[in-house]
């Protein structure tokens, strides 16, 4: 054996040997930041698009689903697994039940349907129906381009119905880009709701991509008289709040415009909860605090996922169903 390796191996060993003798080097625990101490008000929601009480709203309904059960190697706590990721996706299914569910009970219906009166005097309006694209990245596989949209983007075809306060009533996240306003529409639970009268006289407001329904009142496209066209101003601003919903929703969550970059069934979930999250800022009366502005290519993104452009309706067949409500405005002249 040569010499100069038996050295370089006796050397090794003892190098080792020595270690072994030497006190382990103690870990470093860096402070995590109190972001509720850290940030006065104002900063905090210009950081976390959010006031401290709402994450407080949040934290107290989910804490015991996501705290550690100790605290070994400094678990993160609820607190900032909520503010780092809005980790409460995992429990969106509960909190959806309590913040995202459309009213059964006649007390709640008929004030929101004097909410909506009070925007134009339209009568029996219990929501405003619309749909919006929220961008995703390819889903890859052979059925990927049912999820390209008409403006040629990866999109999942969202329907959300909003009272006037802009709270959400009613979010669906499943169908894909290509899918129409109207066909997503027609195969909603809240459609067969509405179909088969759980909801009484009450109606919703849909722009026209949507069909003509008894409970689904669209604007007509030719005006001929003062009445008409009272009707279609009176539906048109009363429907007005499902597009300032969005306006708020995707300001808040700009990931909504940008781009998920998830697979589609985390990307669905990441949907409903920023809804649910929309929601419990609304009825915080949050939407009345001034979000900050985004940078320019953000607005821009916004603006560009909001102009998907979609089908027109022709109801000339049904038009006996908005004569009523045509004849109603023309007594308010």
């Amino acid at each position: 054996m040569d010499s100069s390796s038996s050295s370089s191996d006796d050397e090794t060993i003892i190098a080792f040997v020595n270690r072994l003798g030497q006190p382990r080097k103690q870990r470093v625990f860096r402070n995590r930041t109190d972001n509720f101490l850290e940030w006065d008000e104002n900063e905090f929601f210009n950081r976390f698009r959010l006031t401290k009480r709402c994450v407080n709203i949040v934290l107290d309904l989910i804490t015991f689903k996501i705290q550690s059960s100790t605290d070994r190697n400094h678990a993160v706590t609820p607190a900032q697994m909520i503010l780092i990721t809005i980790r409460f996706l995992a429990s969106s299914a509960e909190l959806k039940s309590t913040f995202l569910t459309f009213p059964n009970d006649p007390i709640v219906i008929q004030n929101i349907k004097k909410d909506f009166y009070n925007i134009a005097k339209f009568p029996k309006v219990v929501g405003a129906l619309d749909c919006t694209h929220v961008k995703i990245q390819s889903p890859g596989g052979l059925n990927a381009e049912i999820y390209r949209n008409r403006k040629q983007f990866f999109s999942i075809n969202v329907q959300a119905i909003c009272d006037s306060n802009l709270k959400f009533l009613d979010v669906v996240s499943r169908w894909q880009g290509s899918a129409h306003d109207s066909r997503i529409f027609q195969h909603s639970k809240i459609y067969s709701g509405f179909q088969n009268r759980e909801f009484g006289d009450s109606i919703l407001l849909g722009d026209g991509g949507y069909p003509l329904k008894i409970f689904c009142i669209t604007p007509l496209q030719n005006v001929n008289t003062p009445s008409e066209n009272l009707f279609n101003e009176a539906q048109i601003r009363t429907r007005n709040p499902i597009e300032r919903a969005f306006g708020v929703w995707k300001r808040r969550f700009p990931i909504l415009s940008t781009g998920i970059r998830l697979n589609v069934s985390k990307a669905q979930c990441l949907i409903i909860a920023t809804a649910i999250l929309h929601n419990i800022a609304t009825i915080d009366k949050e939407q009345h605090c001034a979000l900050p502005p985004l940078p320019r290519e953000i607005e821009e993104a916004i603006n560009f996922v909001n102009n998907v452009p979609n089908n027109i309706h022709i109801n000339n067949n049904n038009n006996y169903l908005r004569n009523r409500y045509v004849q109603y405005f023309e007594h308010l002249l």
